[in-house]
């Protein structure tokens, strides 16, 4: 018996905010700024904010473009976060609403009915709530019996979400699970961070997952899993159910998404490319024998290094499909995105990397075959 993705399924927003229009609202938000607190900048009290521009996005990041749940908000140099409206308790949740179209894109990819699947898996870097948990409110708009929970495992849920599927399983708790990442990013960006107002995208994407012992050709067969973690406070997000008990600042910059971004990229590269490296030898592997790295969609530079380092040159852009530049980095979705896009063109045999890595540190890496 073998446990094959059997289809995928991408939602993408309506709306779109590309650098030009990101770094023009971003500036008029900096001489706002800098012109109310003009006496405290020149006392020195307070540290004068600095212009964006869109070289400086494309240069240490690749990124041009992303998909946003609502533009208006982000873009007004009054607000600079989205405006979402609250849903009541009798309405579908926002990450629910673009769960389900994934799903069933998904679910239609590999032939499936709610009939045939037994269980959701929500894996994603933000759940909007605590409980009831969002798994089981797709569970029950997309009408599947079984089971549904939620995790979290940052930018590596996806692929942290997918082995708990292969687990499932193979124990035959499930014969067929949906595993589904609805990436809303946008929500705890920092867009008045200079740093970082350019990261994030929104997104949903969902994998079938299911148990087959008659391989169908067109499916990818999953080789091999490999996760690890190490802990780290150089991505981090504070936001919490004790907040309000700790008194703590809601405002504050903490509760929402920061980063050290040098030494992130300086770290992660080196465990990422080891663990993959190891994983590929531990199966008996080469790399000349990997015809796609489908890696996490967060930084250029950074899968253009580990790359390098795994193939010992520069990577071919079919070998390494990227979707930040459009995309954005949309936390565990993009290496999914990637895989997504990039698959049908691969032979049968042919064997690729899907691999996510973030906060956490988190690293999840899948080998799957083409069958």
């Amino acid at each position: 018996m073998s446990i094959i993705i059997s289809g995928s399924g991408l939602y993408t927003p309506e709306q779109s905010i590309n650098n030009k229009e990101l770094v023009e609202s971003y500036n008029l938000y900096v001489d706002s700024f800098n012109k109310k607190y003009k006496q405290d900048i020149q006392k020195g009290s307070i540290e004068a904010l600095v212009h964006s521009n869109e070289e400086f996005i494309k240069k240490v990041s690749g990124i041009e473009n992303r998909y946003v749940l609502d533009k208006e908000g982000i873009l007004d140099p009054e607000r600079m976060r989205p405006s979402l409206k609250e849903r009541t308790n009798d309405q579908p949740s926002i990450q629910a609403e673009i769960a389900v179209k994934a799903c069933l894109q998904a679910m239609e990819n590999a032939n499936k009915q709610a009939t045939d699947i037994d269980a959701v898996i929500c894996a994603c870097a933000n759940l909007q709530r605590a409980y009831p948990a969002v798994a089981i409110e797709i569970q029950n708009l997309l009408g599947i019996e079984g089971y549904a929970y939620d995790m979290n495992v940052a930018c590596s849920s996806s692929t942290f979400g997918i082995q708990n599927a292969v687990s499932d399983l193979n124990s035959g708790l499930a014969r067929s699970i949906l595993v589904v990442s609805p990436e809303i990013c946008s929500g705890h960006l920092n867009f008045k961070d200079r740093d970082g107002h350019f990261i994030f995208g929104d997104v949903c994407t969902a994998l079938v997952l299911e148990r087959q012992e008659e391989l169908e050709r067109g499916n990818f067969r999953i080789v091999d899993t490999k996760l690890k973690t190490v802990f780290s406070n150089n991505i981090r997000n504070n936001f919490g159910f004790l907040n309000k008990s700790e008194d703590s600042d809601l405002s504050s910059p903490d509760k929402l998404f920061i980063q050290e971004g040098k030494k992130v990229f300086k770290q992660v590269v080196p465990i990422v490319s080891s663990i993959i490296q190891e994983q590929l030898e531990d199966n008996g592997l080469s790399i000349n024998s990997i015809s796609r790295l489908w890696l996490h969609q967060a930084n250029l530079n950074m899968n253009l290094l580990i790359a390098k380092r795994l193939l010992g040159r520069d990577p071919e852009s079919k070998e390494m499909p990227i979707v930040l530049n459009e995309y954005a980095n949309t936390s565990s979705a993009g290496s999914i995105i990637a895989f997504h896009k990039y698959h049908e063109d691969l032979n049968k045999g042919d064997i690729g990397v899907i691999c996510s890595f973030g906060a956490g540190y988190s690293v999840g890496s899948l080998i799957v075959e083409k069958i």
